[in-house]
Parts: structure tokens; sequence; C-alpha cells
């Protein structure tokens, strides 16, 4: 499972070891569960893409934080993840000035189409950071690509693949992980062809 997330998680510049700046970065949605009952968001694993994020608005490396997430859910489409993202934003200090969400898009396809039609309507142009998790990111930089982005930089989040290990528990006991890590890889191997097959990517 490590040599097929390698190979299949593209490698980029570590950004926190380079002084570029950038005019905003966009994070992309499924980061979280919402609890309707206290009105908040309660974060993920995948809460990893806006996490690491949040330290380069404060430190000035990106003006403005851009969350793009709805509800991927049919039984619940009142909880809107960017809304209450919005909210946590707000509760660590991040002035609305520094933030634009967009809360209707359900998939990958509708975060880069409604994301840029707000964008574009809010003037926004400049060098993007795009943020999801490294097995996402192939489908996602494809798509947004696809709708009309330029000067988008893809940043990564929970790598799933790290540093090779031969050390006999690492190559020979059996990991309940692997299997549950398999899913997210055929999960974006068939979303990144029926996205092909579609004309999204």
């Amino acid at each position: 499972m490590d040599e097929c997330f390698r190979m299949w998680e593209p490698t980029t510049i570590d950004h926190d070891l380079t002084p570029t700046k950038y005019d905003g970065a966009i994070v992309l949605g499924g980061i979280g569960e919402i609890d309707m009952r206290l009105e908040k968001i309660n974060f993920g694993w995948s809460g990893d893409r806006l996490f690491q994020v949040i330290p380069h608005y404060y430190s000035g490396k990106i003006k403005k934080i851009i969350f793009t997430g709805g509800s991927g859910s049919i039984e619940f489409p009142e909880k809107k993840e960017g809304f209450y993202v919005q909210k946590y934003l707000k509760s660590i200090g991040v002035p609305d000035s520094a933030m634009v969400i967009e809360s209707q898009s359900k998939n990958t396809y509708e975060n880069a189409i409604f994301t840029k039609k707000m964008m574009d309507s809010l003037g926004l142009k400049g060098n993007y950071l795009l943020v999801t998790s490294a097995y996402h990111m192939p489908r996602a930089m494809a798509v947004f690509k696809k709708a009309g982005y330029t000067n988008l930089t893809p940043y990564l989040t929970n790598r799933m693949s790290g540093a090779r290990r031969f050390t006999p528990d690492h190559l020979l006991i059996p990991n309940p992980n692997a299997l549950f890590s398999l899913q997210f890889l055929i999960h974006e191997w068939m979303g990144y062809i029926t996205y092909k097959l579609k004309g999204y990517a």
C-alpha cells in the first residue's frame, strides 16, 4: 500500500521551507462532520487541509483563505461545511476580509466551478495554492485546471505515503490499516476515471 500511494501521490516542493507568498489558498472541503446540536464542525483526519493553511495566513505567506465545501449528503443537505468552517475561522481571529467561503458545492467538480465563479465575481486574481489531501490532488488539480484556473500550485496535506521502511514489523506483520487505506485509492481511481469520461478533468 505504501508503494501504491507513493506512485499515486504527487511530489511537490516543501512550501513550509520556501519564502514564496501567495494571494490565497483554496482549501477543499470534506474535512469533518457537522454537529447540528452544538452547531459546530468536528474535524476529522482531513482537517489537516485547513490546519496546515492557518499558520501560513498568520505568518503572511497567504492573504486569503478560500474554503469550498457544502454538503455532500443527500439526507442532510443543511449540513454545509462552509458555514461552519467560517464560524470556526472567526472564532480563532480570522477576519471576514481574509475569507472567501463557498458552501453550495457537493463534490470536487462543483468545488472548482462554484469557487471560480465566486472568485471571478470578486475580481480575485494572482497566485493561489490548491490545498487538499495528497491522494486527492491528482484529480483535484486536473479538475481545477480544466475549469480554467491558472497560476495554481498544489499544496499536499495528510500524505499517506512516507519514507520507505524496511523493518520486519513494517514489511511482515499484517496491518488492518492497509485495507482501510485501500478504500481511498479505489475511490480516487474510480473518481478520476469517471471525471475523465464526463469531461470534468
